[in-house]
């Protein structure tokens, strides 16, 4: 499927954070509506800021001339950009990523996957968790490292699976079953679809599900392994639900986190019984090896 889109731009910069932010609230009026509005500070120091919109139908020049000059910008600059088909423009930009024994890359990689690694064939899709975001990296070397020391849990969740990336990776690591669930339905299509790209439907069960709020979750815990590789709040409100459904001694590996979040997280956890076993930082975002004490 090819996925391309016209999208026009109109740009313009004015002095001050309050005339930008009002010129941008005035932009959300016009018709045709805008699919994206911009307000940014530029780094320069001069106090300029600059004002945007996206759209994909020719936008009202006059209506733009009148809101520039009644918030005192310059005149919006207009331009069209040209299609993109966005999907072979983001495999094409995606390498393949290396997180201890495993694999990650896209078909057109696929004669690049070294001899004795373990390959995760995941291509550029809507859902999240193509493997090059560091929080989806961190928790496959977290998972990796597990292995590593010789732990192998026989049931595994992956909460907020997106592409499934790392339930496919303990599908093809480990013995037993392991349930990938999305709150997104989009997801658990993709899920699934990824599942049998990489050769292990039969051991990987996608639902859609928030949470462990899902009949098949509640009678495979406890687990001796969830992922949730989701955001700091849903972390948080999750740790209760988590320790119900990790056995003693099973593990859980968190990420989604910004490194400066960690902490909250960790302490709603140590809360519910868990001790941090390692954490990971790439970048900016940090992953969380914890086990149910």
């Amino acid at each position: 499927m090819t996925m391309t889109m016209t999208t026009i731009t109109a740009f313009t910069i004015l002095p001050g954070k309050s005339p930008a932010e009002a010129l941008g609230a005035a932009l959300e009026e016009i018709d045709p509506v805008p699919t994206g509005i911009g307000v940014f500070e530029i780094e320069d120091g001069s106090g300029m800021w600059e004002v945007g919109a996206y759209f994909t139908e020719s936008p009202d020049e006059i209506a733009l001339a009148i809101l520039a000059a009644a918030h005192g910008a310059q005149p919006f600059v207009v331009s069209e950009l040209p299609e993109t088909d966005w999907v072979a423009h983001v495999r094409r930009a995606l390498h393949p990523v290396e997180a201890g024994r495993f694999f990650v890359y896209g078909s057109h990689d696929a004669d690049k996957l070294p001899d004795g690694r373990v390959g995760l064939h995941i291509e550029a899709a809507m859902a999240f968790g193509t493997g090059h975001h560091g929080t989806t990296q961190g928790c496959l070397e977290a998972f990796d490292a597990l292995l590593s020391d010789g732990v192998r849990p026989a049931s595994v969740a992956d909460i907020g699976c997106g592409t499934a990336v790392l339930a496919i990776a303990a599908a093809k690591e480990l013995p037993g079953s392991v349930i990938a669930s999305d709150i997104d339905a989009v997801a658990v299509e993709v899920a699934t679809a990824n599942a049998a790209a990489n050769g292990v439907a039969d051991h990987v069960h996608c639902i859609e599900a928030a949470g462990f709020d899902h009949p098949d979750l509640a009678a495979a815990a406890p687990f001796g392994l969830v992922f949730a590789n989701i955001l700091k709040p849903p972390l948080i409100a999750l740790a209760p639900d988590m320790a119900a459904h990790i056995a003693p001694g099973g593990t859980a590996i968190l990420s989604g986190l910004l490194t400066d979040q960690a902490a909250d997280v960790l302490a709603a956890y140590r809360a519910q019984g868990f001790d941090l076993v390692a954490r990971r930082d790439l970048g900016e975002w940090a992953t969380l090896t914890l086990t149910r004490v």
